[in-house]
């Protein structure tokens, strides 16, 4: 497996070796000691599946009394994934990094807890799942807004007139959501 550092602290990217024949492929999605190696002590406690249709934006959500790392992937379709860092005492406070996930290219987004997360569905539906260090907290659940000019996501070109919740449509910009030391 390769594991890339991106342009934001702590985000990592993993590509996964697929090993395919006749039948089909076998690859390992999770390996513990990749994350151990790296100094990061995780545990997941909570797995979650969602399907989303195209032209559908999730997010960009994050807990911040129980914040949640992630593992995320895509399983069928292709999304653009984002993670925002909400640490202020890191250098990459209010930057983001974005990339595209797909059943193609098998990769993996590693978002530590801290991170606002959010994706685009690019094909015509999608199947995204990820692990989380914990469990979802419907209280502690907060929305930043995924076009905050101060942020400057620069999502796909076909990113007009996203399908969004309710919750995301009225999300907060980054200077009124709580944010980490």
């Amino acid at each position: 497996m390769i594991i890339t550092e991106l342009g934001v602290s702590d985000v990592l990217l993993f590509e996964p070796k697929a090993y395919a024949d006749d039948r089909g492929f076998f690859m390992e999605t999770f390996r513990l000691s990749n994350f151990r190696e790296r100094g990061l002590d995780v545990e997941f406690v909570q797995d979650n599946h969602s399907r989303s249709r195209q032209n559908t934006l999730r997010g960009l959500h994050f807990q911040f009394n129980k914040p949640q790392g992630k593992l995320v992937r895509v399983l069928s379709g292709e999304v653009f994934d984002v993670a925002v860092d909400l640490r202020r005492s890191s250098p990459t406070f209010g930057k983001w990094v974005g990339v595209y996930l797909s059943a193609e290219n098998n990769n993996q987004l590693w978002i530590p807890p801290g991170f606002a997360h959010g994706f685009y569905v690019t094909s015509d539906t999608a199947d995204l799942v990820y692990k989380c260090t914990d469990y979802y907290s419907p209280g502690d659940d907060h929305s930043l807004l995924w076009s905050d000019p101060n942020i400057g996501i620069e999502w796909p070109n076909q990113v007009v007139e996203p399908f969004l919740s309710e919750k995301d449509r009225n999300a907060s910009m980054l200077e009124a959501i709580p944010t980490y030391p």
